[in-house]
């Protein structure tokens, strides 16, 4: 059987049938002339008593085989996260664990690379009562990455939103830790469909300050800067910091709504990427940014644009959310057994919302074993309450 019973959003059922068909892998991992950050994710481990919203148990063996795996296709990963549940599930002990599981394991792959989230969630933002608190609870976290080897991703902070009063604030924070930084470092700003309490953050809730706020702190600290990454989901506010970003700071789409057309650029600039949706679409994206470098863009959009619908329903308000979408695809696609998540982060999303994803999922070609994807999606089904017995 290659059909199941899905439920439509109007309340009727109908029997689906699989069409897609698997993207293969390749021999060896592929050469991009994009650098591609893939955000992973957690998993958890539920036949461990721990605290799963406080202290949640992780399967390390599993998390570890999915960093291998996108390794093996190519991509630099984005370590510990917003889609790793930063703050939504992963406390800061277990985002250290991951951190240096993941940095041992790097050094004994060629060729891989990775940079780690270092931001400021072991400090509650209700706890924070001044910008040295923000400061101090920085310094630990980029401190730690640094010190374990690694390259750091300054993530945006709730304490920093909370008590910041201006841009100036902002330029004094981030000043602050760019001068003490060892490496080059990724700056994250990230919107609040992605996280509310992020509302206003580089001290305006108007773009254009912000742009005009971001910018100054990146002029001012250019040899502390990489680049960085942006996840507004409205591809044009990119493109408007992408063109004035200085000589050399590289812009990094965050955008699961756009990707495909800010990677590929406007015939002058383009995004690199550090993208949660390639945890959950990595072959496709892997095949498609290496077609990109080979400058075939038949293929490269042949097999990206598919993919955007399913990033569009799995990144669709509460954007916050998104992360049960990417593991549901990582359980159907048997690169773990069970779909539960840190903080029982799976029942964020209801049956309408997975069978959305699943039928998007195969279309895009996303489904890499679907007779497992079938089986798997028919005992979810079952368990919430929609017979498969058709």
């Amino acid at each position: 059987m290659t059909s199941l019973t899905l439920p439509r959003q109007d309340g009727s059922l109908e029997q689906y049938r699989l069409t897609g068909t698997p993207i293969e892998r390749p021999n060896t991992p592929p050469t991009f002339n994009r650098i591609a950050y893939a955000a992973a994710h957690v998993v958890s481990d539920p036949l461990k008593d721990l605290d799963p919203w406080g202290n949640p148990a992780i399967d390390w063996d599993a998390t570890m085989a999915f960093r291998h795996h996108l390794w093996s296709l190519g991509f630099k990963i984005a370590e510990a996260m917003d889609t790793a549940q930063r703050g939504m599930g992963l406390a800061w002990p277990g985002a250290q664990e991951l951190i240096r599981r993941s940095l041992s394991d790097a050094r004994q792959v060629a060729g891989a690379d990775l940079a780690c989230g270092a931001g400021t969630d072991h400090l509650a933002p209700t706890d924070a009562r001044s910008l040295d608190d923000v400061i101090a609870a920085y310094e630990e976290q980029v401190g730690f990455v640094e010190g374990e080897g690694g390259r750091a991703i300054m993530m945006a902070s709730r304490a920093l939103a909370r008590v910041a009063q201006s841009a100036d604030d902002y330029r004094f924070v981030y000043g602050r830790i760019l001068g003490q930084t060892r490496h080059k470092v990724v700056l994250h700003w990230l919107g609040d469909m992605f996280d509310p309490q992020l509302r206003g953050y580089w001290g305006s809730e108007n773009f254009d300050q912000a742009l005009d706020t971001v910018l100054s702190i990146i002029e001012a600290n250019r040899d502390k800067v990489e680049g960085i990454k942006i996840s507004l989901l409205e591809n044009a506010k990119e493109v408007a910091l992408r063109n004035r970003l200085p000589e050399g700071v590289l812009c990094f789409t965050g955008d699961d709504f756009n990707y495909a057309e800010l990677i590929e650029g406007d015939g002058t600039k383009y995004s690199h990427a550090l993208l949660g949706i390639f945890d959950a679409v990595a072959p496709s994206a892997s095949k498609a940014l290496a077609a990109l470098a080979k400058d075939d863009l038949a293929t490269f959009r042949g097999v990206i644009e598919p993919t955007v619908p399913l990033s569009r329903k799995i990144f669709e308000a509460p954007t916050q959310y998104y992360k049960a979408g990417v593991v549901l695809l990582a359980w159907l696609n048997g690169h773990q057994r069970h779909f539960t998540m840190p903080a029982g982060m799976q029942s964020a999303r209801g049956v309408l919302h997975y069978a959305d994803i699943f039928r998007l999922a195969d279309r895009a070609n996303v489904l890499d074993r679907p007779e497992l994807a079938l089986q798997r999606m028919k005992s979810l089904l079952s368990t919430l309450g929609v017979d498969q017995s058709a």
